[in-house]
């Protein structure tokens, strides 16, 4: 059986695509990944000739994901499905298109078994963790398989990258690569999906839901890639790196031996002590992100459901600076029963915490969470999710009165943070409406400057310091090929984002809350 997994071009590389390809292949099927935009995407399509062709995605790009299905069933007989988020929380948007199947949650096994009984010739619409419309227009919802375990997980092997570096060689060339070691997570922030998962899609306890894989296997991983493909800085996308002492020990005492390749982490701060700093600088971590959210102690830890103290924050804050890590944050704006004041302390608590790399998102309250459902209960209208943007990092759905001021707020957040003297001019600039576009291309430059920091520590942890690794010539042309980008765009349509998504290669601005 061949299956084709259909995804736009992100901005790194997909974990998720990689192990379902492992687990195709492993069970003796073939497997093929196409992004677009592509020009040829159906004569590759056509050529291929697959059996099942897969997409997955997030509320936002749900309705141009389902526009696009329609276009695949004119030119293939393909079984086309549907997984991620989206599907997972809304079954029902099964029926607003030509859509085969809607997967549920973690799909590794599913996709197998649906391949199998496909290859039997049995019926398909039994398959666990999947959706099926019927002739009178309900939905079939079929119960869901359990988690993979830890050592499923681990037996499964390691993620196929080479369907994702065959479609596309930016990612294979990328000398920044993602790799995690654990897959869910115990905490119940009430904008994220572990919690609904755990909760609502597998009703399982917090000891099943989180799997960590094994040091080694970790660096047996990592060795392999950097054997066959560029690999220069490691970028780990666990909701937790140091979930676990005895683990990270192991990893400290390890992974500069037999690796050392510098690397960057996310840490909750209410699990954070100074040891694990340490460990992690002797590993040859040079930078970390902590997840303030928000300063408010309600908003964090009543609305947000954090359960972590200001201190706590602070505390981790002072480690990592200590001991001289890069520190990055994590903010969201706009939580429903917020107020610009609530986000204003939020940018101070990021001043004092002395944060190099701030990062800030606006809520989006999206399906099957509690902070859907929150806002909601509180009153507040928001956004059909049609209308939902495919970034967090531009609009909010939420109808606030004066949501134009959480928006420009959002676009000055990271500047005033390590500018804190303009704090006094963002309070007017926020208020004037049509600045809204100018401020979202300062914000855009801003960020080139960080990211373009970030290059150069980790340029110079690996000895790199010539003028390509220079900082200024870095953001100079990263902003140059990414300007010359948008106007290529204006002039020639969607295919350049082929070429945009090459320039985002290891900015995690865009990622950073949704891994």
């Amino acid at each position: 059986m061949r299956v084709l997994f259909l995804e736009e071009f992100l901005p790194q590389e997909m974990l998720g695509i990689m192990y379902l390809s492992r687990a195709v292949k492993n069970a003796g099927h073939e497997s093929k990944a196409l992004f677009l935009p592509d020009k040829d995407w159906v004569a590759k399509v056509k050529e291929y000739d697959p059996h099942v062709i897969a997409m997955s995605y997030t509320t936002g790009l749900h309705s141009y994901m389902m526009d696009l299905t329609k276009a695949v069933k004119q030119h293939s007989k393909a079984l086309v499905i549907h997984g991620g988020p989206h599907p997972t929380a809304v079954p029902e948007f099964i029926k607003d298109g030509p859509c085969d199947a809607f997967c549920r949650g973690e799909g590794e096994v599913a996709l197998v078994d649906l391949l199998a009984r496909m290859e039997r010739g049995e019926d398909i619409r039994e398959t666990p963790n999947f959706v099926f419309k019927n002739a009178d227009g309900s939905l079939k919802i079929n119960p869901q398989r359990p988690l993979m375990t830890s050592v499923e997980l681990e037996a499964l092997g390691f993620p196929d990258r080479e369907v994702i570096y065959d479609a596309a060689p930016l990612y294979r060339d990328s000398h920044r690569k993602v790799f995690v070691s654990m897959r869910g997570c115990p905490m119940d922030c009430s904008f994220c999906f572990h919690h609904s998962w755990r909760k609502k899609l597998y009703g399982t306890n917090k000891v099943e839901y989180v799997r960590k894989r094994s040091v080694s296997h970790i660096i047996e991983e990592v060795k392999q890639v950097r054997a066959k493909y560029p690999l220069r800085m490691v970028h780990f996308v666990d909701d937790i790196f140091n979930i676990r002492m005895d683990w990270l020990e192991e990893f400290a005492e390890r992974w500069p031996k037999e690796v050392g390749l510098p690397f960057d982490c996310i840490l909750m701060a209410n699990m954070v002590q100074e040891k694990q700093i340490e460990l992690l600088k002797k590993s040859g971590c040079i930078y970390t992100r902590i997840a303030i959210e928000a300063a408010n102690d309600h908003i964090r830890n009543q609305v947000y459901k954090k359960n972590t103290t200001r201190q706590q924050l602070v505390n981790a804050a002072t480690y990592i600076d200590k001991h001289g890590i890069r520190l990055g944050s994590l903010n969201m704006i706009g939580a429903p029963g917020s107020t610009i004041e609530d986000e204003f302390d939020t940018l101070r608590l990021n001043i004092e915490c002395k944060v190099d790399h701030p990062l800030v998102s606006l809520l989006q309250p999206y399906p099957m969470t509690d902070i859907n459902d929150m806002t909601e209960n509180m009153g507040y209208a928001t956004d059909e999710w049609d209308k939902f943007s495919n970034r967090f990092n531009r609009t909010s759905p939420i109808s606030f009165d004066n949501r134009h001021e959480f928006e420009n707020f959002h676009k000055l957040f990271p500047i005033v943070v390590r500018n804190p003297k303009l704090e006094p001019m963002m309070r007017k600039l926020i208020r004037i409406k049509w600045l809204s576009p100018i401020l979202t291309v300062i914000y855009m430059l801003h960020s080139e400057v960080l990211v373009s920091e970030q290059n150069k520590i980790y340029n110079e942890a690996q000895g790199f310091t010539g003028m390509k690794n220079w900082f200024w010539w870095d953001f100079t042309k990263r902003v140059a090929i990414k300007g010359t980008i948008r106007c290529y765009e204006k002039i020639f349509g969607k295919i350049s984002k082929r070429l945009a998504a090459k320039t985002m290669m290891g900015d995690e601005r865009v990622a950073a809350h949704m891994d």
